[in-house]
């Protein structure tokens, strides 16, 4: 079964209504964060849809902007974040500036080298493989393949050596980011290129 960061839902669906859905995930205990979007805005309606399940509420019409935000701060909420920043020893990516830093400096990366890498640490310790890649980072972009993803992984992996944090390669899963053990020292770590 394929898992999800989120689910955005709209109530009007044309085959299955969305209510109807929203509580069929609930009784199988899929706790996956769900954000409601319904042209229904009236008050008894949002408390309705909340008292069954959903993790937010969002009336249309609405911004993209509000739905990324609220999107990102379900998902930030559902991981048991406090604060927007994700880590896996040194290496941290501060959620709200989307920037990544190792031992407390700014770690270079290519667009697409960021776009993976994030990936990596939003799952940390979870395998995630090149086809759950190429969908979260790469959907509308034809000329990634599974090559590209390999050569990205392998220059992460190029820039990762001797910080402590590794991507781990699990045959027939996919990848992971985790850290290493044993310190290590800012000092010790090669410049980071652009």
């Amino acid at each position: 079964m394929e898992e999800f960061d989120a689910i955005v839902l709209d109530l009007g669906l044309p085959t299955l209504d969305g209510r109807t859905l929203l509580a069929r995930l609930r009784a199988r205990d899929d706790r996956t964060p769900v954000l409601v979007l319904t042209a229904r805005d009236s008050l008894a309606d949002r408390v309705d849809t909340l008292h069954e399940g959903a993790d937010d509420f969002l009336p249309k019409p609405f911004r993209v902007e509000e739905l990324e935000a609220r999107l990102t701060a379900l998902i930030r909420r559902s991981r048991g974040r406090e604060h927007p920043r994700l880590a896996c020893g040194a290496l941290v990516l501060d959620t709200a500036s989307q920037r990544f830093t190792l031992h407390g400096q700014p770690f270079a990366l290519s667009p697409r080298e960021h776009a993976v890498l994030r990936v990596f640490i939003q799952r940390t310790g979870e395998p995630v493989n090149k086809q759950q890649i190429l969908e979260r980072v790469f959907s509308q972009d034809s000329d990634v393949n599974h090559e590209a993803i390999e050569v990205l992984v392998h220059r992460l992996r190029k820039k990762l050596a001797g910080a402590g944090v590794q991507i781990v390669t699990l045959r027939g899963m996919g990848y992971y980011l985790e850290t290493v053990a044993g310190e290590v020292t800012p000092s010790a770590l090669p410049a980071a290129d652009a």
